[in-house]
């Protein structure tokens, strides 16, 4: 097997399986905030990116993409549903998101974690050179560094958490709190979002582990764990650019012409997920309509919700939930030809993304909870003419950069009307004072700034970082 100077270790590789004209199988690089994120980095130094497939059986052998090498963990239909869709996203995710919904445990799920995550960590360790950097991403895996450490205590290793961590007295309630911990220690560097998720870490870590601790060092052992803050981003030319094209300016405005000419668009995109805010916002949209505030003919509402984890009882109940919702509300306020809200649920391409962004003058990013959200981001990077406002929630990652937005308490249905009406009501110049700070910021935070904080503070001799960012 190659080595490698650069490991990624995710979840899933960076790759679709797609079915060429002729019928043949076909493996391309993946659309994606990882895959964007490291895709730069990638192409300057022997990488493998180590993954699942997304199939179940024996692991597919990959060709490189992008002169990246491809190495396929391979899952089967019981580790899906005891790892992915059990202890991952019915244990862990609903945890790290405030207990949105109530989150379930057993004991079958955290076996089936500790296993998938052990070949996670042997994968890593067959594909690492002497001396190699392993970046390690999210919830899924916390057990690797630990594990890969046992293996290979020659490597740099890296972890970083994509989602927010829990305050104290929410991570107490796994049966497991200590194993995933020591898990996360392996690593030399744990990053995440905020950091508040870090001293919420450092304070477990004190309480739990019995450790000394700081906001940004634990130690264990005979080591010291450094512990921070790396807020993710996104590849802003890059969505900037696809904004700007022709054929995207010409699409923006055929769907602003399908949608009526209204005077105002508000614009949502969210994965069909519990912890998205999706029915608080058609609620306080709905009473809107209801006192008079807004008028379905002058304001149109586009709700795209992305199909997430189909297979999992809480995405169906909430896909039925939020479907009754928007049937109800265009059933009471809608006309022929006239819907109170456009439901879309299903996924797009990147340039109709971009085309929606550019027609929303109201982008609603209302998250309940979430580790950052790229869709905020994305959409500011994609207003290339400096307007168009984005109504925020506080308890988006995203909320600590953007502070120009109309932040809002997702809970509170009556101030999310009422900001919801100051961003409708504002003036241009406000609006455009608002989305160029916000443009600042987020061209010097982009993706690439991203990367080489986190890899110059994980690799501080700076040899490695440096070779890997260039």
């Amino acid at each position: 097997m190659r080595q490698s100077s650069l490991v990624v270790v995710a979840n899933r590789l960076p790759v679709d399986d797609t079915v060429a004209p002729d019928g043949a199988c076909e493996w391309r690089r993946s659309p994606g905030g990882l895959v964007s994120a490291l895709h730069p980095i990638l192409q300057h130094t022997p990488a493998t990116w180590v993954g699942w497939a997304g199939g179940t059986g024996p692991a597919p052998s990959l060709p490189d993409i992008d002169g990246v090498r491809m190495h396929t963990v391979a899952l089967s239909q019981e580790d899906i549903r005891d790892h992915y869709e059990g202890f991952a996203n019915a244990t862990l995710w609903p945890l790290y998101h405030d207990s949105v919904e109530q989150p379930t445990y057993h004991r079958s799920w955290w076996e089936a974690y500790q296993r998938v995550n052990q070949r996670f960590a042997e994968a890593a360790a067959a594909a690492a050179e002497p001396g190699a950097l392993v970046w390690i991403q999210d919830y899924h895996l916390q057990l690797v560094p630990g594990m890969l450490r046992a293996l290979r205590p020659d490597l740099l290793i890296g972890f970083f958490l994509h989602v927010p961590f829990p305050p104290p007295e929410l991570f107490m309630q796994l049966p497991r709190r200590a194993e995933l911990m020591l898990g996360m220690l392996g690593a030399d560097l744990v990053g995440f979002q905020r950091a508040q998720a870090a001293h919420n870490f450092a304070q477990l870590a004190t309480k739990v582990l019995k450790v000394p601790a700081t906001d940004r060092r634990i130690a264990i052992d005979d080591r010291v764990v450094r512990i921070g803050a790396f807020p993710v981003s996104i590849n802003m030319s890059e969505m900037e650019s696809l904004a700007a094209r022709p054929d995207v300016a010409e699409r923006a405005r055929q769907l602003r012409s399908d949608l009526g000419d209204p005077q105002h668009v508000i614009l949502s995109v969210d994965r069909m997920d519990y912890t998205k805010g999706i029915e608080q916002r058609l609620k306080a949209y709905s009473e809107l309509i209801a006192d008079g505030h807004i008028k379905v003919r002058d304001t149109v509402m586009v709700q795209v919700a992305v199909p997430s984890r189909e297979r999992v009882e809480q995405y169906r109940i909430l896909r039925d939930r939020v479907e009754r919702e928007v049937g109800r509300i265009n059933g009471e306020f809608g006309r022929v030809g006239e819907p109170a809200i456009h439901y879309l649920n299903q996924s797009f391409s990147r340039a109709d993304l971009a085309a929606l962004y550019r027609v929303a003058d109201i982008m609603a990013v209302t998250p309940l909870r979430d580790g950052m959200n790229l869709v905020a981001k994305e959409y500011v990077a994609a207003r290339v003419e400096n307007n168009g406002a984005l109504l925020l929630s506080e308890f988006a990652g995203a909320a600590a950069e953007f502070q120009q937005a109309y932040l809002v308490n997702p809970h509170d249905l009556d101030g999310l009307k009422l900001t919801l009406m100051h961003a409708l009501e504002a003036s241009p110049a406000d609006i455009a004072d608002r989305m160029r700070s916000m443009r600042g910021h987020l061209r010097i935070h982009d993706i690439r700034a991203w990367v080489h904080g986190y890899l110059t503070a994980l690799d501080r001799t700076g040899s490695l970082a440096a070779r890997l960012t260039v």
